[in-house]
């Protein structure tokens, strides 16, 4: 079974956004051991963009993908 796409356009824009401001925070301004959370976080949001599925939304029934693939 393949998940289907349940995240839309606008989402994964905010969501490479926010992994890219993630990411350069954990580089530039956040101590070691939180910079690792900040990547982990950006890891996620920067992967669920990609692939355009996001179990969050899945468990909570929630889609912003307009037309369900």
């Amino acid at each position: 079974m393949t998940p289907s796409a349940n995240i839309g356009p606008v989402d994964r824009v905010l969501r490479v956004v926010v992994a890219i401001g993630l990411a350069a925070w954990g580089y530039f301004g956040l101590g070691s051991p939180w910079s690792f959370v900040a990547y982990a976080g950006a890891a996620v949001l920067m992967f669920t963009a990609l692939v355009r599925f996001c179990l969050a939304y899945r468990i909570l029934g929630i889609s912003t993908c307009k037309i369900a693939r």
